[in-house]
């Protein structure tokens, strides 16, 4: 059970992380929350770990995390495989399946506030560069729009091929750039480019 001053200093860690991005120190959490000493709020945050609320990593300054919750987590579906590298066929003529082929679970945090949110498996290694490589996935927000230089998913119409890339918006055509030396721009015109997605995270197993 939680008592009112543990109450207050989870409060205290979310808002801290939520404005400023990573975790409080524990001399943080003594300013924050009006504690008298730093082995008062170490004792509070072991309490706090035992019950599972936290979790923390002794040999760092700000290893204070919130322990995810199970409304925390996003279910994203991985819908197919994008290309990275030249452009593959897809068998639907407008967008990927509808039916999702595996779940990835995501902390809240990672998405904000997108909604419209899809995965896609990687084929390829022509966004090395940034660091998206073959067999990864990568996180999409449904996006009919983008920026130049967005990591992208779009749609050839002329060709009916699917491809990962970044976007550059030129006067009177679409390059499509890889993000690997080893490959070459692509162009076209701006009516056969559909863009689909853009890139908000990629994940990568480690071990394959």
């Amino acid at each position: 059970m939680l008592t009112p001053k543990r109450t207050e200093i989870l409060d205290f860690i979310a808002s801290f992380i939520k404005e400023r991005g990573y975790p409080p120190s524990v001399r943080d959490v003594v300013r924050g929350c009006g504690l008298s000493s730093t082995s008062v709020a170490q004792y509070h945050l072991e309490v706090l770990e035992r019950q599972g609320f936290i979790r923390r990593t002794r040999d760092v300054s700000r290893g204070i995390a919130l322990a995810p919750r199970a409304d925390d987590i996003s279910s994203i579906p991985v819908l197919g495989t994008i290309a990275a590298g030249n452009p593959i066929p897809v068998p639907s003529a407008e967008t990927w399946s509808t039916v999702p082929q595996e779940i990835v679970k995501l902390p809240e945090y990672l998405l904000g506030r997108r909604r419209n949110v899809y995965a896609l498996r990687v084929k390829g290694t022509s966004m090395i560069d940034s660091l998206i490589d073959d067999g990864d996935i990568v996180i999409m927000e449904a996006a009919t729009t983008a920026d130049n230089g967005d990591a992208v998913a779009v749609w050839l119409r002329d060709r009916q091929e699917v491809t990962l890339k970044r976007i550059c918006h030129e006067p009177d055509r679409v390059c499509l750039k890889p993000a690997s030396s080893l490959m070459n721009p692509m162009y076209f015109r701006p009516e056969d480019v559909e863009i689909q997605g853009k890139v908000i995270a990629v994940i990568r197993k480690l071990a394959r």
